[in-house]
């Protein structure tokens, strides 16, 4: 078997440095070879930056996906055309910098692994198909994994159900971040592709989807423009775990889903 972790979207400082306790408790509990985190909102809650993707991978992170907030710091620009092991999603139109997917060896014997990243449309940026700019992705066989992983960020949960039933049995699983809240439709589909429709966030419990109550809700009653910022305290931590069978690309059960408390 192998085992492959997947961490919801890690909302700033609060988020990072909760991550070595997160990993902790979870790897005590099951099988972990891969760790993929989405870190979109890692720096000061928008966008990335090269010291923070260090922090993450140092906390154990394997490889960094991202979505429509991952060019909010100038540096993502340099950034993404130099660290492989961060992706944004491959539906920006050609000439974007950094690239939509990358493959991994894990285990021993290793095998690789194939991570997507993909933007949904609905409520979102105007990008290209996600649907089609997966199936260039799986038609290309030099970028072809034995496992597929696909992160969709996105924020309608039906353009994420239709990615998952479009791509079920071609590939591993099909996880959707972008809401910060954790769904509980976590389920194998039909032809064997794992799902669910968010896998949530990594970033303080007492919060609006990570940032400070009172400026969101004043936004919703003036109409007028806030400041959010991050907000503190403890951390509410979501992930799954997918465990893949050791002699096919098919996830063996539903992703398990975690939700941890970290003060």
């Amino acid at each position: 078997m192998l085992g492959i972790l997947f961490i919801g979207d890690i909302v700033g400082r609060p988020g990072r440095q909760s991550l070595p306790e997160l990993l902790s408790r979870v790897k005590r509990r099951y099988q972990v070879d891969l760790v993929i985190a989405n870190g979109e909102n890692a720096a000061g809650g928008k966008g990335i930056t090269r010291d923070v993707a260090e922090q993450l991978f140092r906390a154990g992170v394997d490889i960094i996906t991202s979505g429509n907030h991952i060019w909010d710091k100038r540096e993502a620009l340099d950034l993404l055309s130099e660290e492989r092991r961060i992706i944004r999603p491959a539906n920006y139109p050609p000439g974007a910098p950094g690239r939509g997917s990358v493959v991994v060896e894990v285990g021993l014997p290793p095998r690789r692994v194939l991570v997507v990243n993909v933007c949904g449309r609905t409520f979102m940026p105007e990008l290209d198909c996600p649907f089609r700019a997966v199936d260039q992705i799986l038609q290309d066989e030099t970028r072809l994994g034995d496992i597929v992983v696909v992160d969709v960020h996105a924020e309608a949960t039906s353009e994420k159900a239709a990615l998952g039933y479009y791509l079920d049995g071609r590939v591993t699983v099909v996880l959707g971040t972008h809401t910060h809240v954790q769904t509980a439709d976590e389920r194998l589909l039909p032809k064997g592709t794992a799902f669910i429709s968010d896998v949530g966030m990594v970033g303080a419990r007492d919060s609006i989807l990570g940032v400070t109550i009172e400026p969101v809700v004043q936004k919703f009653l003036s109409g007028l423009p806030a400041r959010f910022e991050v907000a503190k305290g403890p951390v509410q931590a979501n992930a799954i775990h997918i465990l893949v069978d050791a002699n096919s690309p098919q996830a063996v059960q539903p992703p398990t889903r975690i939700s941890e408390l970290i003060d």
